[in-house]
């Protein structure tokens, strides 16, 4: 785990990189992206991807990796694989995401980036990997044995940053260590054969952590998330069977009221308003209330992503050609790294 120093410095340096992105865009490359595992839900919107389409509108060059080769660090299929990641490609398109500022890509169509991860990989010892706190958390959540894959994804990640020389990847506190990892191969690979790659930064998330319809995360594996592609039945049909509890009267209390206060916090996030606020004006009106408002509240705000959404169902050849065209740049950006890192490595025959 990262020490409160090494956080301290991270957060500083984020923050002066926060302050810096108005004033000067062109200096930064973003990289950013998603495991197609399942459809996109509000969760997504508000945690990263509401931040990804404010970034690129400001002018940062914005590159989004569909991660599908990493879909299998913990599963043991690609099952609906291809309908996920058409369906990322919608929810990017209809949630802002302009494919003419921003390049998206999927992980598996992009072979230079993935022959990244064999000079980067004699950068890293076995104990660093090991080391590493996401790998721990996510081989315990899938139960599976640690698999090369899942004990190399990080590298996997300092590929697609590095691939495109992006020099910020927004991220939450516990994936800072993921971030030092991918300076620190940069830092290695410049200083054994000559500098090709920026050591790029953590840009911290102010996001809030999205509740779920029971209280916990908002999680696709916990089937309490309201994905972007549901329609307002189908989330009308969510909201209702949540869990709240026996007591009328409501009250914003996280702790001992998780069920009621996630509803209360969706609400919030889908107008605006304060979460103590809405819970005061529902007061003795009891969960159907509260129901009632955050299925309005939520079905309001999704309104316009759902009707861009459906426009772009009908037009799915577009949609496969921004995905292609994606492919191609990235493909162009990633064959011209890999000669640079030939050509500083002497393998230019």
């Amino acid at each position: 785990m990262m020490s409160g120093d090494s956080f301290e410095t991270s957060k500083k340096r984020s923050d002066e990189i926060r302050a810096d992105l108005a004033v000067n865009p062109g200096k930064y490359c973003m990289l950013t992206g998603d495991r197609p595992t399942g459809r996109l839900h509000l969760g997504h919107y508000f945690g990263t991807i509401r931040e990804r389409v404010a970034l690129q509108n400001l002018g940062i060059t914005t590159r989004i990796v569909i991660a599908d080769y990493q879909v299998i660090t913990d599963r043991d299929t690609t099952a609906n694989i291809q309908d996920n990641v058409y369906n990322m490609v919608i929810d990017y398109l209809a949630c802002g995401i302009d494919p003419e500022k921003t390049i998206i890509f999927t992980h598996s169509h992009v072979p230079a980036l993935n022959q990244l991860m064999l000079p980067f990989l004699s950068l890293c010892t076995e104990a660093e990997l090991e080391r590493n706190p996401t790998v721990k958390s996510e081989q315990e959540a899938s139960g599976h044995a640690l698999t090369g894959l899942l004990l190399t994804y990080p590298v996997h990640q300092a590929c697609d940053i590095l691939f495109c020389k992006g020099n910020i990847v927004p991220v939450g506190k516990d994936q800072l260590p993921h971030i030092e990892q991918t300076r620190q191969i940069a830092r290695r690979f410049n200083e054994r054969y000559g500098r090709v790659f920026p050591e790029p930064d953590g840009l911290l998330t102010d996001a809030v952590l999205i509740p779920g319809l029971d209280g916990r995360k908002m999680s696709k594996s916990y089937g309490n998330a309201i994905s972007l592609s549901a329609t307002a039945e189908e989330t009308a049909k969510l909201i209702k069977k949540s869990q709240t509890d026996s007591e009328r009267f409501i009250t914003f209390d996280p702790d001992n009221r998780p069920g009621v206060s996630a509803l209360i916090t969706t609400a919030s996030l889908c107008t605006g308003r304060g979460e103590v606020e809405i819970a005061e004006e529902i007061g003795n009106g009891g969960s159907g209330t509260l129901k009632k408002y955050v299925t309005e509240s939520v079905n309001e705000f999704l309104a316009p992503i759902r009707e861009r959404r459906c426009e772009l169902l009908k037009d799915m050849d577009y949609v496969k050609d921004v995905l292609h065209e994606g492919n191609r740049q990235a493909n162009e950006i990633a064959n011209e790294t890999l000669a640079q890192v030939r050509e500083a490595m002497g393998m230019v025959y």
